[in-house]
């Protein structure tokens, strides 16, 4: 039987999303237009984390908005649970912005896609940029990220978890078996 193995700790972390917003800044040349959405919930904590860092980069406050994907899925007909809404938050006009959408795991693609679809409901971005933590394959769908914390190639039976201290107390990050 399979173990966890954490195979990110909160340095690593910390150190990816310092790279990660220097990247933001150098793609877009600065942070002019430049808004951060993350994905709820994984997705928002670490959107926050790059805020205040590419915020404290260049001396000004980038915009964050919360994304809910919940009713954009493409498995609601199929699944028995009852869908948990949560909420969305975007503040301001997505009209000519560069929008980076950030998430904790790239898998399939899926979330990525719905999360496209449901940004395109409140406005027309001039670009949608997606940075996450792990990019772990698998992809089921035609969607790679722009700025990646790490590649972790992984078995489909093997579960990817991101602990952040703000849900889960510690930060980490960990493989082991799907159960």
């Amino acid at each position: 039987m399979e173990q966890n193995k954490v195979v990110m700790d909160a340095e690593g972390i910390d150190r990816s999303l310092t790279r990660i917003a220097s990247e933001i800044l150098e793609k877009n040349k600065g942070g002019e237009e430049l808004v951060l959405v993350g994905i709820r919930t994984g997705g928002v904590f670490l959107a926050e984390r790059l805020q205040r860092k590419i915020s404290g980069i260049e001396g000004k406050e980038i915009p964050f908005g919360i994304l809910d994907i919940t009713l954009y899925r493409d498995d609601l007909s199929t699944s028995h649970r009852k869908p948990r809404l949560g909420k969305t938050d975007i503040p301001f006009s997505l009209d000519g912005r560069k929008v980076v959408l950030v998430d904790d795991v790239l898998f399939t693609g899926r979330t990525i896609r719905a999360a496209m679809d449901a940004l395109i409901d409140f406005g027309r971005p001039r670009s949608i940029q997606l940075a996450v933590l792990i990019d772990r394959g698998h992809r089921e769908l035609p969607i790679r990220a722009d700025f990646v914390g790490k590649n972790l190639p992984s078995s489909l039976w093997q579960a990817v978890s991101v602990n952040l201290t703000e849900k889960n107390g510690k930060d980490e990050v960990v493989i082991g078996e799907n159960t």
